[in-house]
């Protein structure tokens, strides 16, 4: 797939990361170190992209308000910038990572932004990524999906709640090509538990049949889940101690687009996105470590064939 690749942030955010030795409710705690980070899914996905040494373009209503983190990132790491500006700020997060256990507790604050992809051609990559901000109609991102895909583009969505069910009530033409909901998520769109792994499998497999022509499962410590019209695969890794989990769903997005836009096949795929969700656990930020590291992960996943079901 030789196209340009694109992501879609409805509603980035600066990523306040402060770590800990120990987080101690109710008790005064002294932080080691903060940061903050240009973020938000799609702002995430593109970062990890360019460490990988791929162009990408980012797109989204960005506040002007608080802008120069996300400018010194694009600028940085040469990511085509192609944020329409507006008034205000962007939404803030705050990520408090414990070291002892290695949680990262998150508190996240209002926020806005949106935006549209009407140039993206056939054969070019985008990634719909992220929640809506307040003031968007719970089915922006199923119209930008319909849109993309009559435009002719490969579209990886990776949302949640309201607005990745109304992605998957697109009629089959209009579906992403693949999602990548966690556990969690795709519970939430079934309406139902996903206690084992085969709850996990036959749910995925449904939406594959539905027409969404790969399905990713996250899965946290027990690594991924890949099912489409060929095969199930479950990849894991020995487990990673974490610096940051903050960012690891969204560099395992990155990988997926990456191997896509690298013509990977479906074992391969699932390996580099696993290798670039555990290589970002060493990371604050939405950024990778050298190429030869993720390569490494990489060659040390564990694939497993499961029952299609």
């Amino acid at each position: 797939m030789n196209g340009a690749i694109h992501t879609v942030t409805p509603n980035p955010a600066l990523d306040q990361t402060v770590t800990l030795d120990a987080l101690r409710t109710g008790s005064v705690n002294l932080a080691r170190a903060a940061h903050v980070n240009a973020g938000g899914k799609g702002v995430n996905v593109a970062s990890c992209l360019a460490d990988w040494g791929l162009p990408v373009h980012v797109h989204g209503l960005l506040g002007r308000g608080n802008s120069g983190p996300f400018e010194q990132l694009f600028a940085d790491k040469r990511i085509n910038d192609r944020m329409l500006r507006v008034a205000g700020a962007c939404r803030v997060n705050i990520k408090l990572a414990d070291l002892e256990t290695g949680d990262t507790t998150d508190i996240n604050l209002p926020g806005a932004l949106a935006s549209g992809l009407a140039h993206v051609g056939a054969g070019d990559l985008a990634v719909l990524a992220g929640s809506l901000p307040p003031g968007l109609p719970r089915d922006a991102l199923a119209r930008l999906c319909a849109q993309l895909k009559r435009q002719g583009a490969w579209v990886l969505a990776d949302s949640s709640g309201s607005p990745l069910a109304a992605v998957l009530a697109n009629p089959p033409e209009a579906l992403p090509d693949c999602v990548k909901p966690n556990r969690e998520e795709l519970a939430q769109w079934a309406g139902h538990p996903l206690p084992a792994l085969d709850d996990v499998v036959r749910c995925a497999r449904g939406l594959q049949r539905m027409g969404v022509g790969r399905v990713v499962v996250s899965l946290g410590e027990q690594g991924a889940l890949l099912v489409d019209a060929d095969t199930s695969l479950l990849a894991s890794l020995p487990p990673q101690r974490p610096l940051s989990t903050v960012g690891a769903g969204d560099a395992l997005v990155a990988g997926l687009a990456a191997a896509k836009s690298q013509g990977r096949d479906a074992a391969d795929s699932l390996r580099l996105a696993v290798a670039f969700s555990a290589a970002k656990l060493q990371r604050v930020g939405p950024h990778l470590p050298p190429e030869q590291q993720i390569r490494e992960l990489a060659a040390a996943v564990s694939l497993q064939t499961l029952d299609a079901a």
